[in-house]
């Protein structure tokens, strides 16, 4: 077990000053059966009230309006948290079971159907259909089909867009943690495995040295359901450990992104994001 202090320093910058914004972040942590957050906070800048929410896929929600004129936004996120590893428990549920079963769950039907951002290339289509046939369980062929997929794409910032598909992706062969994630996705949801998109944070080094602050990052992984929910990272091609920080989840990134707001003014805003974790113990 690791204990982790995260700070996610975030916001918009404007090219003059705009007349009021309203925003969403989804940026502090909850309490699970593999982690425990001891404390955490959300600052921001310019002061406002905010209205704190779990939404509808149990994700913590912070809303909150600035109204009077600003020409920049700073959300900064705190968190201390304690997180223990989460490895893959062996599953002996067979497909027709998982197909009776994930049809009668409003959690596992939604985490069936595709998404624009996750609807995979024929190509993927294809790789998941031949690893699925070479499996008797759901459960090892969603553990292959993410290490096919973690193995063929390239993890590379700045290589695609926040806006970007798992087919734009795939064709490149190239992405960010957001885009292994998407392409997995689809996989999995292609062969009738209940997947869902997972937020957080991931602490850069396997052994982090204690008291020493390292530049972090946002990052993204799946959940596949074979009879109760399982974590994997695809970008990594890793069970998820102690270094991963669970934020959210949805049916994609447009369910759990770190801010999204919209703001009156003719001007453009650029966005600004630091992530600092610290290994406490």
């Amino acid at each position: 077990m690791k204990r982790l202090r995260i700070e996610h320093a975030t916001g918009f910058s404007y090219e003059g000053e705009v007349g009021a914004s309203y925003n969403e972040a989804r940026m502090l942590p909850s309490s699970t059966d593999s982690q425990f957050v001891l404390s955490s906070q959300l600052d921001i800048e310019p002061n406002s009230s905010v209205n704190h929410y779990v939404d509808y896929f149990g994700t913590r929600v912070a809303s909150f309006d600035v109204l009077a004129g600003h020409s920049s936004l700073r959300i900064t996120a705190r968190s201390l948290v304690e997180v223990r590893p989460r490895p893959l428990e062996p599953s002996d549920l067979d497909w027709d079971r998982l197909a009776r079963e994930s049809e009668r769950q409003i959690a596992t039907v939604e985490m069936r159907g595709q998404t624009p951002r996750t609807a995979p290339h024929p190509e993927v289509a294809e790789i998941a259909q031949a690893i699925a046939a070479e499996h008797d369980t759901p459960g090892g062929a969603a553990l292959a089909i993410a290490r096919a997929i973690g193995d063929a794409v390239e993890y590379m910032p700045g290589s695609t867009g926040v806006h970007s598909t798992a087919a734009d992706a795939w064709l490149q062969r190239k992405g960010v943690c957001q885009d292994i994630t998407h392409i997995t996705l689809g996989a999995l949801r292609h062969v009738g495995i209940p997947a869902r998109y997972v937020s957080g944070y991931l602490h850069p080094h396997p052994n982090p040295e204690i008291g020493v602050a390292v530049t972090g990052e946002s990052h993204a992984w799946v959940e596949w359901y074979v009879g109760d929910w399982q974590g994997y990272d695809p970008t990594n091609t890793a069970e998820i450990g102690d270094r991963h920080v669970l934020v959210g989840r949805g049916r994609d990134y447009n369910d759990v992104p770190p801010l999204r707001g919209v703001y009156a003014g003719p001007f453009k805003s650029n966005l600004h994001v630091a992530v600092t974790i610290t290994r406490e113990a």
